[in-house]
């Protein structure tokens, strides 16, 4: 398992993303067409991409697909993306071990993905050119892609190809089938097979070979079992509790599927890596239990802090007590529990109108039956969490921090602990939030960025990070942020808008 991905559990209302990673001649193209026309059959909406690779080999080409899991309601046409993105997508299928492993490097296999491969290996020419063995290890790359993926279907797919007479590409597309990951019935799959007219018969003899080799149980859990000591699985249990209570029973098994997915990532590394696995597991606690409005409204209405002022203002049987509540909301507050879509149309309007920065003052008796109830209705909005602007921000960048995890665990415990502890400077709402949000961002272009392109050592990259995390926590006011200026290939992971007072000493985004 993995980072972003473990937390969005597959829903019918998000697209499906396939990658298809193929060498030339494969017939990669004749596998997406193929998926295209069973998604228009069953009327869902799609949509198909291709990249070209560099030459290699015979050439590695990508295929991406997104495609609804239902009919569009209402006619409407769903916006898709041209090209994967990191940790949003949810199946890959390769046709060489070695590819799969790329899939992997690249984060495309996360805690979300369904990975199927070949275990068959067509070399590269860096391999070959090797003056001792230059093979890779195939035992290393296949134990990468289990420990990543959700789920890993890993078969010799060229035995099959050969023995049935046809293409890879027919032989993919069983897999597929056989895994369970359409949205479609195998006898759509067959039926298209049959419209294409050509090699029809060897193509099913793959298609079914294949079915049967991906749903008979060389499906490989990708939570393999990790040796987890008492403190890290305490730990585990406690952040669940504290994710349930925030929000429900699934978003705690989210948490718990997350952790299991750094778990795993990290075991390569061994007790070298136990503290940046814990500070990890315990910052991702904190993290997917963000402080909204919501859930200040909701701690604020708790029966338990009644009775806990009661206590501190010594308040005795019969006497009354009055608790007022001082809000200061602004434009951002307000879109952050929107919907993301009129969030998102809110804050463009307050920016081009001059908005930002106003709030408002409340004051509400939470003693009192029309302040408790405020609170109360506020409190309840916690079941559209999932789709505010701020849920979807919060886990766009978790995504891409899970991300890094699970790159640096097995490779740098160092530089992973330091990445552990850089949410720490993600806090609170308003502009205590804006400014967190800067210096996460900050952190992320001039260390985490330049360290995953291989810019830095991994050491340096750790040390440097440690001394500029350490900085930011020791500068409340954000003045830090007034240096940096983003260039516009090292883009925030998010984005916020600066309040007025601070445009002038901060560069724009």
């Amino acid at each position: 398992m993995s980072p972003s991905d473990s937390l969005h559990a597959p829903r019918p209302d998000l697209p499906l993303g396939i990658l298809i990673a193929a060498l030339g001649g494969e017939g990669g193209g004749v596998l997406a067409d193929w998926l295209v026309r069973c998604a228009l059959d069953q009327g869902l909406p799609v949509q198909a991409t291709s990249v070209p690779g560099v030459a290699q080999r015979t050439g590695a080409t990508s295929y991406y697909i997104e495609l609804m899991r239902q009919p569009a309601a209402d006619g409407r046409a769903p916006v898709f993306s041209l090209t994967p993105v990191p940790g949003c997508v949810d199946v890959v299928v390769a046709s060489e071990l070695l590819e799969a492993a790329r899939m992997v490097e690249r984060g495309f296999v996360t805690g979300r993905t369904t990975l199927l491969s070949s275990t068959h290996r067509v070399y590269t020419t860096v391999e070959k050119m090797h003056m001792a063995d230059g093979r890779q290890d195939p035992q290393r790359l296949m134990a990468a892609a289990t420990a990543l993926a959700r789920r890993a279907v890993l078969f010799d797919m060229e035995a099959l190809t050969v023995r049935s007479g046809t293409v890879v590409s027919a032989v993919m597309f069983g897999a597929l089938a056989g895994a369970g990951v359409l949205p479609w019935s195998r006898e759509v799959c067959e039926s298209v097979i049959r419209r294409s007219g050509k090699g029809v018969e060897a193509s099913l003899a793959g298609f079914a070979a294949a079915f049967d080799a991906a749903g008979e149980g060389p499906a490989v859990p990708a939570a393999a079992p990790v040796a987890m000591t008492p403190a890290l699985e305490q730990l585990i249990e406690l952040g669940a509790a504290r994710c349930a209570d925030y929000q429900d029973a699934a978003y705690a098994e989210r948490f718990r599927e997350a952790a299991l997915a750094l778990a795993a990532s990290a075991a390569p590394a061994g007790p070298a890596a136990s503290a940046s696995l814990d500070e990890a597991v315990r910052q991702l606690a904190l993290w997917m239990c963000f402080e909204d409005v919501i859930r200040v409204a909701e701690l604020k209405s708790r029966r338990s802090r009644f009775d806990r002022v009661r206590q501190e203002a010594a308040a005795r049987e019969g006497e009354l007590v009055r608790i007022t509540e001082h809000f200061k909301p602004g434009i951002d507050e307000l879109a952050a529990v929107l919907p993301a879509p009129l969030g998102h149309r809110l804050l463009q309007t307050a920016q081009r109108r001059g908005w930002m920065g106003r709030h408002l003052g409340l004051h509400i008796r939470s003693t009192s039956l029309w302040g408790f109830l405020m609170l109360r209705g506020l409190a309840a909005l916690r079941t559209w969490r999932p789709r505010s602007l701020r849920f979807h921000q919060e886990h766009e960048a978790m995504a891409a921090w899970l991300a890094a995890l699970h790159h640096w665990l097995p490779r740098s415990p160092a530089l992973a602990l330091q990445l552990a502890g850089m949410p720490q400077v993600l806090k609170g709402y308003g502009e205590t939030q804006a400014r967190g949000r800067q210096n996460y961002a900050r952190l992320w272009a001039t260390h985490v960025g330049t360290a995953l392109s291989g810019q830095t050592d991994p050491e340096a990259a750790a040390l440097a990070l440690q001394q500029a995390l350490r900085a930011t926590l020791a500068d409340p006011e954000g003045r830090l942020n007034a240096a940096f200026q983003p260039s516009p290939a090292a883009r925030p992971v998010f984005w916020a808008a600066k309040a007025p007072s601070e445009r002038s000493a901060a560069s724009p985004p």
